[in-house]
């Protein structure tokens, strides 16, 4: 396993990305220090905080966030410092960067209510034919798209539209016309511009909706091999493969690519825990299962008593295992003359950076490196302590890794400082 005290890390890993890594490892890993810290988050992420405790007004809290948990898993809050942190990841020797606009809702199940700042919540309630929350969250992920360059890929959380939005979300059905005509126009300049689009899963309250919203999307625009727009999955869901074997449907009767970004799952605090599989195994069963499927161009009765049709993988995942199995299964069919799809990697800014690392070092039937990307999130404190609370919480349900990664920061830290060796 590659570990931050390999040499190619350590030539690579900057001292203060180093030492940033190295704190949160540390609270990560202790569950003392991790449980204050996720509870503090979750406080922080309530809207309508006072001013003491709002982490956009109050500059010593908004300090002390910036330096710690926003820096290591975001990537700015203006273009400059989101641009530059972009730079800063590619250098890594990634193949690019999935950049994010912060602004979304989230459901809590429970207390059965959508979060979202008040602020907004008014601006969605005046008479104006327009919707301002939407326009604002066309304008920010405009400027996202301004931000990135032609192989990097945008993510989309489509609830930063707002209560409207999410509202028809969550009836299963397509957003008002103006979020339609802003998802259009967005997808229309990534394409010109050479960038994919990843439509990002979100709380299942909403989640109906959006899939069919990416289901249009991939309709439309995914017209040749290589897709514009990727539907996100998330293995966690007892139900997902019901929505996958209707997308794999469409895309088959309709002739189009789809898109598919297989993740495990994000929102274990806020969802119905009753639709998530029972055990990590399951989960862990479930996402295995899809990956090898897909590969094999054999997923349920696709691509047997029924045509497989044109896809392309994707694989968002801090599980080494899965990753490196999937990489080698794509290299061997590719070497072998057997029928395979496109598939490309990603991982977390700020998260497990050896899993990376260690694909990078895989190579497939042309002797290349796999597309590995970076992902990361940028905008205001406000907007992105949802997204850290997430973070943290993923960290805690992955208690070895963690681990592991402190041990490793731990070696490197100390070697640097002349305490180990090399």
């Amino acid at each position: 396993m590659i570990t931050f005290a390999d040499p190619v890390i350590r030539a690579t890993m900057p001292l203060q990305m180093l030492l940033r890594s190295f704190f949160i490892a540390t609270i990560s890993s202790k569950k003392y220090l991790l449980i204050p810290s996720l509870n503090l988050l979750s406080f922080f992420a309530k809207p309508g905080r006072s001013y003491l405790f709002n982490v956009d007004r109050n500059p010593v809290l908004h300090g002390v966030l910036k330096k710690t948990f926003y820096n290591q898993f975001c990537a700015g809050e203006s273009k400059q410092e989101t641009k530059a942190c972009c730079k800063s990841l590619t250098d890594l020797g990634f193949k690019g960067v999935i950049l994010t606009y912060a602004k979304e809702m989230v459901f809590d199940h429970s207390t059965a209510k959508p979060s979202l700042h008040a602020d907004e919540a008014a601006k969605s309630e005046t008479s104006s034919a327009r919707d301002s929350v939407i326009e604002e969250w066309r304008v920010g992920t405009l400027a996202t798209v301004d931000m990135i360059d032609k192989g990097d890929i945008l993510a989309l959380k489509t609830t930063g539209g707002g209560p409207a939005v999410g509202e028809a979300f969550h009836r299963g059905e397509l957003p008002p016309q103006q979020m339609m005509d802003a998802l259009d126009e967005i997808a229309t300049k990534c394409k010109q511009r050479g960038i994919q689009i990843i439509i990002d899963a979100e709380s299942q309250y909403f989640q109906k909706g959006i899939a069919r919203t990416s289901l249009e999307l991939m309709r439309k625009f995914n017209r040749e091999p290589k897709v514009v727009i990727y539907n996100t999955y998330q293995a966690y869901l007892k139900n997902q493969p019901k929505y996958l074997q209707h997308h794999l449907a469409e895309a088959e009767k309709d002739g189009f690519t789809l898109g598919l970004k297989l993740v495990r799952g994000a929102y274990m605090l806020s969802d119905d825990r009753s639709l998530i599989h029972d055990t990590k195994e399951q989960t862990d069963a479930a996402y295995n299962g899809i990956v090898e499927g897909a590969l094999h161009q054999k997923l349920w009765d696709f691509g047997t008593s029924r045509p497989f049709p044109a896809l392309n993988l994707f694989l968002a995942s801090h599980n080494k295992e899965s990753l490196i199995t999937a990489q080698r299964l794509h290299a061997q069919r590719e070497k072998d003359g057997l029928p395979t799809v496109p598939i490309g990697f990603a991982q977390l800014h700020g998260m497990s950076d050896e899993v990376g690392f260690s694909l990078l070092k895989e190579r497939g039937a042309d002797g290349k490196a796999p597309d590995v990307f970076k992902c990361s999130t940028w905008g205001s404190m406000g907007e992105c302590v949802a997204y850290l609370l997430r973070r943290a919480v993923e960290n805690r349900d992955a208690v070895l890794r963690t681990q592991d990664e402190f041990n490793a920061l731990k070696k490197e830290v100390w070697r640097r400082m002349g305490f180990g060796r090399a």
